[in-house]
């Protein structure tokens, strides 16, 4: 069994993966795509034919889906901004809003492929007005492709049909067939196929997490994602089935996954457990969804919920879901989630999913100071100032006293010239 590199060694290897991509441009990208994904790319970009044929390899259900939860992130967003985004213009100072120019969506391979991720992101930087989205993905080769031996594709035969389908429900410009930190190399200083970025965006492995917060400051990232979470806060009104069936939609995604169950009543605790052994029995993935339970899953009975409430702000977890009696009356004593499910029918899978909000949440407790992403990550605000004669003469004295203060006396005399010239 080969060993695990240590983080410092992953490390060093991004960085040589980002320094060789940045020295070599193309060549480096197509040299670690065979090294790692084992595929001898003789094209990097996705045709618009490719992308346009794509939707006769995908089930009509699957597009119908794609297209019902498009419309929806995109309502959301389209609210959203409407809200939060409006410039200002008051007595000569304000801001303008200006969104970036262009931005890049990591489709990771993983598993699976998982074209709401790619939904959830690019949607939210579309609606913002940002001019050109790129997604860039890991070359896939065929299940029946057995053995190691490196494969010569072209781009157009190595992404998947349902991830340009996703790429065109969500009006992407471009698609590339690269993935991992040489990707992330390429979006942050540009290549001669791959144009540089302004901001980086995508969940992917250890490999584009390290990558992007090397180079984060050359270009913007939107975090630094871990692995899943939930917290579930039930009273005994609450159905052992439902909670069940929450814990196990967030364990069955990744053995590092952390589902959590707190509530008030220890007969719904030992029900639960019955449940999710019950539940499991039946579950595809329950290799992963056991590891995951045994690892970091865990019910706790507290003696009340305003204890669970004070557990949840200090745990500030990506997925809170209120299984309680009146659950409405408990949202504004929450301070700390990435996104908080209200009531027994909201279950996490439809905010996966359908919904409308990103599912790009804040994990590891950052939540406590982050928020999901919206359409606020896609845009930049520009100070504006305007002074008048008036105001130069209110505030200037003012500003000369500040900068002898600090030693600054070329900002004095600016400041000076501009009032002599009132008389």
């Amino acid at each position: 069994r080969a060993e695990v590199p240590s983080m410092a060694e992953q490390e060093q290897a991004v960085k040589r993966t980002i320094k060789a991509v940045r020295n070599r441009g193309d060549a480096a990208l197509r040299y670690y795509t065979r090294k790692h994904d084992r595929v001898k790319l003789t094209s990097l970009e996705v045709s618009k034919k490719t992308i346009a044929n794509a939707y006769r390899q995908v089930d009509a259900g699957l597009v119908a889906a794609l297209k019902l939860a498009a419309e929806r992130i995109r309502s959301f967003h389209t609210v959203q901004k409407e809200a939060l985004l409006q410039e200002s213009n008051r007595a000569g100072v304000g801001w303008l809003i200006r969104p970036l120019t262009r931005v890049s969506v990591n489709a990771p391979g993983f598993r699976a492929p998982l074209p709401s991720s790619l939904l959830m992101t690019a949607i939210p930087a579309r609606v913002a007005g940002v001019e050109e989205i790129i997604v860039v993905t890991p070359p896939r080769r065929k299940k029946e492709d057995i053995g190691n031996e490196v494969m010569s594709l072209s781009a157009d035969e190595a992404v998947l049909p349902v991830t340009l389908v996703a790429a065109d429900i969500a009006q992407v410009d471009r698609v590339f067939a690269v993935g991992g930190a040489q990707a992330v190399a390429a979006l942050a200083y540009g290549t001669e196929s791959i144009p540089r970025v302004d901001k980086i965006c995508g969940p992917g492995n250890i490999y584009v997490t390290l990558a992007k917060k090397i180079v984060y400051g050359v270009v913007g990232i939107d975090g630094i994602f871990g692995t899943s979470e939930v917290l579930v806060i039930a009273d005994e009104t609450a159905k052992p089935g439902y909670c069940a069936a929450d814990l196990l939609a967030q364990a069955e995604h990744d053995p590092l996954v952390s589902a959590i169950m707190v509530t008030t009543s220890r007969r719904l605790a030992d029900e639960v457990n019955q449940e999710v052994e019950h539940q499991l029995e039946s579950l595809p993935r329950k290799e992963i969804a056991t590891e995951s339970l045994r690892n970091n899953g865990l019910i706790a009975v507290v003696a009340n919920l305003d204890e669970a409430i004070e557990l949840a702000n200090l745990y500030a977890p990506e997925h809170l879901c209120l299984m309680v009696d009146k659950a409405d009356s408990y949202i504004d004593r929450l301070v700390n989630a990435g996104c908080i499910f209200v009531g027994e029918n909201s279950t996490v899978p439809l905010g996966d999913y359908v919904v409308g909000p990103s599912h790009v949440l804040p994990t590891d407790g950052s939540a406590r100071f982050s928020s999901p992403l919206n359409v606020t990550d896609f845009v930049k605000l520009t100070s504006v100032v305007n002074v008048d004669d008036a105001t130069l003469k209110k505030l200037g004295p003012a500003a000369q006293t500040l900068a002898r203060a600090e030693g600054l006396e070329a900002h004095v005399r600016a400041v000076a010239k501009r009032l002599e010239a009132l008389g």
